[in-house]
């Protein structure tokens, strides 16, 4: 998924077409959400989507996660599931697959479990099975912190040892938008810069041009997260992770993008 990129692909199947084969992960989330049907799911005021991390296809070329929550205003719940072509910064054809109630009574659980099912066939298609390791991880409940830089390497299997030592700097800067932004929220919308750093290098990873409709009014990112494949914990199969917030209904919301670390 190029950030500056505006694709928002159909995910929409032929109904003729032979239901696919689910994927590992999304049988046990089918199966976990599949128990919380019952449960009643509360308005809540804001839309800070939460990150399923799902995983990197064998070749390390394909990385596939999910954003969900439930959205501001209307109260309706959504989940959001993405598959990006590293190589190519994109995100894969057919994706991303997107499902939101219509509807307060549906809950999350089913709209989580209903991406789950359409996005099937993408990750089998592609292998995408290799486990998700977390290299650093900023929490939201972390107080304090501005976000905006990361330090991180390679896991090791000392405790706490950690190899291949690199730093991501993270710049925000004003920028024009598809939408009116100043119109609605009385802010310029902000773009962002990612930076890389280690072992004497520097290599600016990506700066944003004008922003896509698809990203809104983004009025601040703050870095999340690093990851990487099980298989293959270094920096050149890493995927960075942002959180974008755009102004929504109730004050920002929050959402992700994924930023190669290598292609």
């Amino acid at each position: 998924m190029r950030p500056s990129a505006t694709r928002a692909a159909s995910a929409r199947r032929d109904g003729a077409e032979p239901a696919p084969r689910l994927h590992p992960w999304a049988k046990a989330l089918v199966a976990a959400l599949a128990a919380l049907l019952p449960i009643a799911t509360p308005s809540l005021a804001g839309d800070r989507a939460l990150i399923d991390f799902i995983g990197f296809s064998p070749d390390f070329r394909y990385f596939a996660f999910e954003e969900f929550g439930i959205q501001d205003g209307s109260g309706f719940a959504y989940a959001n599931l993405y598959v990006v072509d590293l190589s190519r910064d994109d995100w894969v054809a057919g994706t991303p697959i997107r499902v939101r109630a219509d509807d307060e009574r549906r809950p999350l659980a089913a709209i989580r479990a209903e991406a789950a099912a359409g996005a099937a066939g993408h990750l089998a298609e592609l292998g995408i099975d290799v486990p998700v390791e977390v290299a650093a991880l900023i929490g939201d409940g972390v107080p304090d912190i501005d976000a905006k830089s990361l330090v991180f390497g390679a896991p090791g299997y000392q405790p706490g040892a950690v190899l291949d030592r690199h730093a991501l700097a993270l710049a925000t800067f004003e920028t024009a938008a598809a939408s009116p932004c100043a119109d609605w929220f009385g802010t310029a919308p902000l773009g962002f810069a990612l930076t890389l750093s280690g072992e004497g290098t520097e290599t600016l990873l990506h700066r944003d041009a004008a922003l896509p409709r698809s990203r809104g009014c983004p009025l601040d990112y703050r870095l999340y997260g690093v990851v990487m494949p099980f298989t293959a914990p270094v920096a050149a199969h890493a995927v960075a992770i942002i959180s974008v917030y755009p102004g929504g209904f109730e004050g920002p919301d929050r959402r992700f993008l994924a930023v190669p670390l290598g292609r």
